[in-house]
């Protein structure tokens, strides 16, 4: 869905950019272009940051767009500025050769969707703030829907809301060889004994099926935002529950692995009792209803508030990339946990 830009006064040093919304019930995201020619997006950045992040705590992402940005060095300078402690060490992601503190985006089938999800909500600690630059946008699909994780608290079934926060979430993940990444190159060690002090060091189980590593970790479906006090769905329920595969893929999975708590991603509630497929349905609904969708242009930067909004890829014909960054992290230990 699109809207209308409408203009939004800026003043002070961040003048040499004007602010606009995409028009849409959902304020996000804030649209930041150059006012005058030649802006320095990197040293605008590193002079504004406290006002940058004052837009990401109102807005909840900021797409930056029109600064000429071409190559994945030029985006981890600005986002270098913006946020100096860029986490370089996060195993799902590939990294971006010509960068240090930077990654690919998910390698996925181009002809599936990325669905709705909270970077790393699943794990013990998360980035806050997470950053995607537009290398190069496909010439069909590939957007990169934005929800806003405050708004849709009050458009999920509430019943569902209730058994989310009190029963929590419990992510299964199996390390299938040949399938996803590997446990290796996730934990980026080979050592088993390692990876068993990690997860027992981070609050998950593991345990060892031959050669596949089973981890499993339970955590909150629902959290409070830190600046704004406000509860957020703040998960990866969508992106690991069997329901949201299309049938053939889980038809498929189920064959391969024997049971769906084999698969290599599941989720469950947290006393492991099986959320159901028309909950997932009714959030499938619910998400896409209320997302934002905008197309990339080459040089644009996303900056999203991981806390206050989840994120999508949707299926692409031809040629596509994009970069990622990510920083600021937080642990299950700075926040409580948000009841209704």
């Amino acid at each position: 869905m699109r809207g209308r830009r409408r203009p939004i006064a800026a003043d002070g040093p961040a003048s040499l950019v004007s602010t606009s919304t995409l028009g849409n019930e959902s304020t996000l995201p804030l649209v930041v272009r150059p006012a005058t020619a030649g802006v320095d997006l990197a040293a605008w950045a590193e002079t504004n940051r406290e006002q940058f992040e004052a837009w990401l705590v109102e807005y909840g992402a900021v797409l930056l767009r029109g600064f000429g940005l071409v190559t994945p060095p030029q985006f981890e300078a600005v986002v270098s500025a913006l946020v100096p402690d860029l986490f370089g060490d996060y195993g799902d992601l590939p990294k971006e050769e010509s960068g240090q503190r930077i990654y690919h985006s998910t390698p996925y089938p181009n002809d599936m969707a990325i669905l709705f999800h909270n970077e790393s909500s699943h794990l013990p600690s998360w980035p806050t703030r997470q950053f995607f630059f537009c290398v190069q946008p496909s010439p069909v699909g590939g957007n990169t829907p934005l929800l806003d994780c405050e708004l849709v608290m009050h458009r999920i079934n509430p019943e569902f809301v209730e058994r989310l926060a009190t029963k929590k979430l419990c992510y299964v993940r199996n390390f299938v060889p040949g399938i996803d990444v590997s446990w290796q190159d996730f934990f980026k060690t080979e050592d088993r004994d390692r990876v068993e002090h990690q997860c027992a060091a981070e609050g998950m189980t593991c345990e060892w099926l031959g050669e596949v590593l089973r981890v499993k970790n339970r955590t909150e479906a629902i959290r409070t935002h830190p600046q704004r006090h406000t509860q957020v769905f703040f998960n990866q329920v969508q992106l690991h529950h069997s329901s949201c595969l299309d049938v053939s893929t889980r038809a498929a999975l189920l064959d391969l692995c024997g049971s769906e708590i084999a698969m290599p991603r599941n989720v469950l509630y947290g006393d492991e009792s099986p959320i159901a497929d028309e909950d997932m349905q009714h959030l499938n609904e619910v998400f896409f209803e209320n997302c934002i969708q905008f197309a990339w242009e080459a040089g644009d930067i996303i900056a999203v508030d991981n806390m206050r909004a989840s994120h999508a890829r949707l299926p692409f014909e031809g040629a596509r990339k994009i970069t990622v960054a990510m920083g600021r992290m937080a642990s299950h230990d700075e926040f409580q946990s948000a009841t209704p």
